[in-house]
């Protein structure tokens, strides 16, 4: 870093994205959770039609988007909020909901992206341990001062709490806020959208990312209730008021008007996940119970440092972290049925090499 850059930020750790190789072509990509679908043909024409004149600035308020979203979870506009991707909403929360004296409190193994959005706001913040299994105990976070944030299903461990566990941590103390990160909720998962009209503190955050198979398009939202959507608004529209742009919220708006296409990609992924599940079993592998686009895996054959080398080596891109209690694991994301035909027959090799 520079000799200008603030000392505020000298101890910052950025997020670690996940590998984007110039050279795409030479690999089967299963390290990102994208979605193997591209969007629907019905979205694209659709949102060719809607996109408005891009020499004029996207609407702020990214009204259409809005209303598309409360009409597909039921509730009203105003209990909805658009983000330029679900991290910038969930940023919005940590700037809204922690300080140094009001901790965020999230599990040890989660999104990366938490202990980063804490430390560029300068809020404390508080890792509580998932159990032995990987398992989230509800019970751990009653109690606790703080601001609760939760990825659920959990990542990288796909694992998931049903809404009735969350629902106590939310009912338990009602003078704090629980954010629960519903990035990957539409692959077999329950959604807490449900608790928001019951609970005044609860934030629920999906995004277009997953399930929706627009990643690149970096849309996110959160619903809530009236008084925290105003809330994030207020973050919003004193850092970037047109975070969204016009092409993404017309695109947004045309990929919900065509949602059995999303809910048929996600039968096959799950389906396919499962496929790829049985097929690591057999072969010995630990795989956790995903209930997300990926699945979590180790071996008492191979590390996990050494099964995602010689993934790569093969062409095959996984994810691996290097924390000391998940580095024999492997993140896999769950592709089409062809790439994960692939991934199983080369891990198959790589297991067989390990005899020669």
């Amino acid at each position: 870093m520079s000799r200008f850059f603030s000392k505020k930020y000298s101890m910052l750790e950025p997020y670690v994205p996940g590998e984007q190789p110039s050279d795409m072509d030479r690999y089967i990509k299963l390290n990102t959770n994208e979605s193997p679908f591209p969007p629907s043909d019905k979205a694209m024409a659709m949102a060719h039609s809607l996109t408005r004149s891009l020499q004029l600035y996207s609407d702020p308020d990214s009204v259409e988007l809005t209303k598309a979203l409360a009409k597909t979870y039921n509730v009203e506009p105003d209990m909805v909020a658009v983000s330029n991707g679900s991290d910038e909403i969930l940023n919005f929360a940590f700037m809204a909901y922690t300080d140094k004296e009001n901790p965020a409190l999230f599990a040890d193994i989660t999104y990366g992206f938490y202990p980063v959005f804490a430390q560029i706001n300068a809020s404390a913040y508080e890792l509580i341990p998932l159990r032995e299994d990987f398992s989230l105990c509800a019970d751990d976070y009653i109690g606790r001062r703080g601001t609760v944030f939760i990825a659920n299903p959990n990542a990288p461990t796909g694992m998931a709490l049903p809404v009735s566990e969350i629902e106590r941590i939310v009912k338990a103390d009602q003078d704090r806020i629980v954010v629960v990160d519903e990035a990957y909720v539409d692959f077999g998962a329950e959604s807490c959208v449900g608790l928001v009209r019951r609970y005044p503190n609860i934030l629920v955050c999906q995004t277009f990312s997953k399930s929706r198979s627009f990643a690149g398009g970096r849309l996110g939202y959160a619903i809530g209730s009236r008084e925290i959507i105003a809330d994030l608004n207020t973050i919003k529209y004193s850092t970037n008021p047109y975070n969204v742009n016009s092409m993404t919220s017309a695109m947004g708006v045309a990929i919900l008007a065509d949602e059995e296409y999303t809910r048929a990609n996600c039968r096959t992924i799950m389906d396919n996940r499962d496929f790829t599940v049985d097929g690591l079993r057999k072969m010995g592998f630990r795989v956790l119970d995903s209930r997300a686009n990926f699945i979590f895996v180790s071996s008492d054959r191979i590390g996990g440092g050494d099964f995602y080398r010689a993934m790569k080596e093969r062409g095959i891109l996984i994810r691996h972290f290097t924390r000391d209690r998940i580095a024999d694991w492997c993140r896999v994301s769950i592709g089409s049925r062809q790439s994960m035909e692939a991934f199983l027959r080369t891990t198959g090799d790589i297991l067989a090499a390990l005899d020669d």
